[in-house]
Order: C-alpha cells, then sequence, then structure tokens
C-alpha cells in the first residue's frame, strides 16, 4: 500500500499535470470506487464542468480540489493515477475517468480495486471519515518529541502497531515504520513504556528523517506503485530492512530477521535492535 512518500510524490506529479484543467465529464465503470452518499452518477454530475484548483494530501489520503468540492481519494493497494491524451488505448482495469476539455484525462487504475473515492463540500472533509480522527503528519511541525512524548506516556501497545495506527499518526506503513525502527535501533516488538527519552528522541529524528529521504527519492516502487506520469519511485534503492530477509545488516552483518508483529511481516536486526535492554 502507498504510504506517505508515495502519496506526497504522486500529490506532486498530478499539481503539476492537472491543476487549472476543467473536467468536461466523468466516466465511473465500477461503481463501489465511488463511496459515501453520491452515486456514481451524482458523483459526475456534480463535477461536470468544475476546474482543479489544487492537489492536496492528508496522511495516506489525496485531496483533489475542485470547487466547491474536494475528492478525498484513498489508492489502497494498487490504484494508479495516470494522464494521458484522450487518444491513447485505455488500459485494463481503468475505473475511473475524469475527461478534460483540452483533450486529456485522468485515469484511476486499480487491479485490486480497493481504491476510493468520495465527494465533500469544500471545507467539509476534514469534519467527517475518513479523514475526521486521523492523527498528526509527521513532516510538520505539530509532530514534535514532546507530542511524540507524552503520546507515548501510559501506553503498553507494541512500538510498530501504534505507528501503523493512522489514529496515533498519519502516513506510516509496513516499509517506512520498519525502516525507522531500524535507524533508532529499536525493536519492532519493544513496548511503548519501555523506551527512555533518548530513545524516543532518536525515534522522532528517524521518522521525519527516513520519510524526507523517501519523499525526495520519489518513494519506494517495491510492488507496483508508479506516479502520475507512470514513472517509479527509488527509495527501495536505500531501504536497509524492509524485505531483506537472511540478508546481512548494513551496520553490522547480522542476517536480517523476519517476524510478524500486529498482523504485519516486520524485518529486524536483532543485533542492532534488541528486544530486552536489560
Amino acid at each position: 500500500m502507498p504510504e506517505l512518500p508515495e502519496v506526497e510524490t504522486v500529490r506532486r506529479t498530478l499539481e503539476k499535470l492537472v491543476v487549472g484543467k476543467t473536467i468536461q465529464r466523468v466516466t465511473v465503470s465500477l461503481p463501489r470506487i465511488i463511496q459515501k452518499t453520491d452515486t456514481p452518477s451524482e458523483f459526475a454530475e456534480k463535477l461536470a464542468g468544475k476546474t482543479i484548483t489544487s492537489v492536496g494530501r492528508r496522511g495516506k489520503f489525496l485531496k483533489i480540489n475542485v470547487p466547491p468540492y474536494v475528492i478525498v481519494s484513498h489508492l489502497r493497494m494498487e490504484g494508479k493515477y495516470r494522464v494521458t491524451p484522450k487518444e491513447e488505448v485505455v488500459p485494463k482495469h481503468t475505473h475511473v475517468i475524469f475527461h478534460f476539455t483540452d483533450g486529456t484525462e485522468l485515469r484511476y487504475q486499480d487491479v485490486r480495486q480497493f481504491g476510493t473515492m468520495q465527494l465533500f463540500k469544500s471545507g467539509e472533509e476534514d469534519k467527517h471519515p475518513p479523514l475526521k480522527k486521523l492523527g498528526p503528519e509527521p513532516l510538520t511541525d505539530d509532530f514534535t518529541i514532546d507530542w511524540l512524548t507524552k503520546g507515548l506516556q501510559k501506553r503498553k501497545t507494541k512500538i510498530k502497531p501504534l505507528l501503523l495506527n493512522q489514529e496515533f499518526l498519519v502516513g506510516l506503513g509496513n516499509i517506512y515504520v520498519d525502516e525507522s525502527l531500524f535507524q533508532a535501533k529499536i525493536h519492532p516488538e519493544r513496548t511503548v513504556d519501555t523506551l527512555t527519552a533518548k530513545e524516543i528522541q532518536s525515534l522522532h529524528q528517524s521518522i521525519r528523517t527516513t520519510l524526507q529521504k523517501a519523499v525526495q527519492a520519489g518513494g519506494a516502487s517495491v510492488r507496483s506503485y508508479r506516479n502520475g506520469e507512470g514513472d517509479m519511485g527509488y527509495f527501495q534503492l536505500q531501504i536497509q530492512v524492509y524485505g531483506r530477509k537472511e540478508e546481512p545488516c548494513v551496520v553490522c552483518g547480522t542476517p536480517i530477521s523476519r517476524i510478524v508483529v500486529g498482523g504485519r511481516g516486520t524485518h529486524f536486526c536483532g543485533k542492532c535492535q534488541v528486544l530486552n535492554k536489560n
């Protein structure tokens, strides 16, 4: 599933490619993509004749601003946006097409068909699910060491599932949690009440640094991720633990381990990331 760096890269690409374009009509071939109260026909009718003014992001969600509406879109496992000329053959698994007046199209393709789009009145999207209960953004000033310290207080859950919880902190998924915990030298099964002040400070820095590097690299194309121009990301070339089971640790040479934590496959170095600190 695309995480914050991948969705941010898609956002930046779409901002460059579709802002200022006017929607002539919308074609929806898979009705369940359109959620909330709108039917596909209502969704299409409301957007006809409207112009895209900006593309935002909240956590792993895209916010395509089409005043007086905003489309909240989640790519889920395999969702992709592509901007193409209308003459280009429409590929299989293309479920929503925004036809622009300039002869280009924004196409949403989703092999797994798990992606969603919801239409809200502008300014109302953050007051309702799915955005209402999301935690702070890790690359903004809201994510401070003090906030993280207070957020971890009185909790006894394991650190990895907590970091995956989008109501606690948005944008992190399996890849970037594993990478951040490795950088901070914290075992993914540590309970948060055992973390020292120094470890919390290290975790805060590793989360921000890992995400910043990933955004600069255009995300990680470990499976099928592509940006709005069809290009892959390159952060996978910098990955140090995720997906590297039994490969040597880049720091100490110990084979990378893989376990399941909170139902998710988890990679770590058993020597650099010690479970029991005593």
